[in-house]
């Protein structure tokens, strides 16, 4: 597979994602959320931390975090570029690549967003948690915080179905369950998409080819004859 065509994977993945999120953050107040289909709904909320809406700790967690994604981003640009030019298996280069660009795609909110939009989670230490914010929000040079402190945004929410579990059920009886309720955007999916089908084809990815059969050869100074002696 060639490096361009990876390259392009990658910048796609991020147009659309980068694109949705500025829409739903500049579009939407905070926690709005529109029906498209019955178990298809567009519902914005920000994430501070990690995907799929998982928070690490308090600021200091949230830079840690940012910072790592960095790493990450920056280890996986020279893995690319060795798995491609090493003539990896094509389904494991883009399940790679699908990953990255999910991971980049979130890291240029944490990294940017605090730093773009004048309206976005704030940690307040007295409270220990971030507060939400009325209105909505909008590009700006006067930022809500700082380069590493942007809160991601989320929007994809499919509440399939919902149904009360019997009371017989182990552990949750008795108790609501929606499938599928976490809210999450482009990047958390294809990184979700990624790793998932690097899991259910990973024998497929990393099939170990048999070694060629060889013949040892004998040189030899005697007269080879295609005549055989029969006796």
């Amino acid at each position: 597979m060639k490096l361009r065509n990876v390259v392009f994977i990658i910048a796609l993945i991020i147009i659309i994602d980068q694109v949705l999120k500025i829409w739903i953050k500049t579009s939407f107040s905070t926690g709005k959320v529109d029906e498209i289909l019955p178990w298809f709904h567009l519902h914005f909320i920000e994430n501070p931390g990690m995907a799929w809406g998982w928070k690490f700790g308090n600021e200091t967690g949230k830079v840690i975090l940012t910072l790592f994604r960095l790493a990450a981003v920056i280890f996986g640009t020279w893995y690319l570029g060795k798995i491609v030019k090493h003539h990896y298996h094509k389904g494991f280069i883009i399940c790679a690549a699908l990953i990255y660009a999910g991971a980049l795609g979130n890291l240029i909110d944490s990294m940017f967003y605090g730093m773009i939009f004048d309206k976005g989670l704030v940690y307040d230490p007295t409270v220990k948690d971030y507060i939400a914010y009325t209105g909505i929000a909008s590009l700006s040079t006067d930022g809500y915080s700082s380069f590493l402190h942007g809160c991601v945004v989320d929007m994809l929410y499919f509440p399939i179905f919902d149904i009360n579990l019997p009371k017989w059920f182990p552990f949750w009886g008795g108790e609501q369950f929606e499938f599928f309720s976490p809210i999450f955007n482009i990047a958390d999916a294809s990184i979700s998409v990624g790793v998932i089908t690097l899991l259910l084809f990973q024998k497929r990815f990393f099939k170990r080819k048999k070694p060629e059969e060889t013949f040892a050869t004998i040189e030899t100074s005697a007269d080879i004859s295609d005549k055989v002696q029969v006796q």
